[in-house]
């Protein structure tokens, strides 16, 4: 069988979580917390990091420090998962959702500032991929109108814009570690704050609302409940696997591109019948995903089925969250057509570490069918 997905060791996570558990402090904020925080500000330059138990608990945290009021208007593509609109959602946001771009996923820059309004508070986007939304636009779009953007870089980790690591481009952005991704500790995400003035609520916010943050580093002497938060840290048990993880990021990284650059390789010869990623001139690969887009969705349908047979698995992805049960009542009604595209017609191939050249070919043998 290959898998759509299977995490990879390095070896070194259960030696360093058993230093954790040594260290007698398995908490959050211990000493693998801090070094994997400090590990992102040094390599990216990203202002300050904050571990958190998910990418999900990260965009709740950013939704919160947009201070979101009833009926603001939170502009996110709707090609995305859940986590990207439901964050602001749980604040009394409304979500204004906007298309993907023909040539890739990607919310389509050039629409945004037709959906903004008096209300509009906040751009997400999100990275798909690992390949970069055109942020130059993105944020000049937000600064002619005040707005706060919020990079879902859930897919994005070691990835560029213009020679910017994403995630430092926006006010504020988000990580995922879940085991799916490039880098994981099985779950675990991360918020990180390039706009220095969200630093001190941030911290409060995710030690449950107090500024504990502060009493520790000896700035207050008691600390108490001040603000809204939550139990965002994770404990020093999935920072010291994840620790383990960064060490070996470049070995991973080059690994990953070896295999996507395998796929492409086979494919670009036979991409009649479907498309292949397109990543813009100002973008990097980072190896999040290999995936191809159909022509519609019975071709896909027959094209997973025809791989599943032969022991290979295939997976689409997102489902357009404005068609949603939850969400389709309180739509506008504009059509977003890209983004059903790629729901009805991308599919994402097997990409792990552990995945061998020889079966990137033997995925690559089997036709997609018109």
């Amino acid at each position: 069988m290959i898998d759509f997905n299977r995490p990879y060791l390095t070896g070194k996570e259960t030696l360093y979580i058993q230093q954790a558990v040594s260290n007698a402090h398995l908490s959050g904020n211990g000493e693998f917390t801090k070094r994997c925080q400090l590990f992102f500000e040094q390599r990216y330059g990203f202002k300050k990091c904050l571990l958190t138990t998910s990418c999900t608990d990260a965009l709740e945290m950013a939704a919160m420090l947009c201070n979101i009021q009833q009926d603001d208007e939170v502009i996110v593509p709707s090609f995305t998962f859940v986590s990207s609109a439901l964050a602001f959602v749980r604040e009394g946001a409304k979500i204004v959702f906007a298309d993907s771009m023909k040539e890739n996923p990607n919310i389509d820059a050039e629409k945004i500032e037709s959906l903004i309004t008096t209300k509009t508070k906040v751009i997400v986007v999100v990275h798909y991929a690992g390949v970069a939304c055109d942020m130059d636009r993105i944020m000049e779009i937000a600064a002619k109108h005040n707005l706060i953007v919020v990079e879902d870089a859930a897919h994005a980790i070691d990835s560029y814009y213009k020679g910017k690591p994403l995630g430092s481009i926006g006010h504020l952005a988000t990580f995922s570690f879940h085991e799916t991704k490039n880098i994981s500790s099985g779950e675990g995400g991360m918020l990180c704050i390039n706009d220095e003035h969200f630093i001190s609520r941030a911290e409060i916010i995710w030690e449950k609302g107090t500024n504990r943050a502060e009493f520790f580093r000896g700035e207050v002497n008691k600390y108490g409940w001040v603000d809204k938060g939550s139990s965002f840290l994770p404990s020093e048990i999935t920072a010291a696997f994840l620790w383990a993880q960064l060490e070996h990021l470049d070995k991973i990284q080059q690994r990953r591109k070896q295999l996507w650059e395998t796929y492409w390789e086979h494919l670009s010869q036979v991409a009649h019948s479907f498309s292949l990623p397109q990543i813009p001139d100002y973008a990097t690969n980072n190896a999040h995903m290999f995936y191809l887009v159909c022509q519609s969705l019975e071709q896909r349908t027959a094209f997973i089925q025809l791989l599943s047979k032969h022991n290979i698995q295939a997976v689409f992805h997102y489902q357009s969250l404005h068609r949603s049960s939850y969400y389709q009542n309180k739509y506008d009604s504009r059509t977003l057509p890209e983004s059903d595209r790629y729901t009805d017609c991308l599919v994402r191939l097997p990409m792990y570490y552990d995945l061998q050249k020889e079966d990137i070919v033997e995925i690559c043998k089997y036709e997609l069918i018109p």
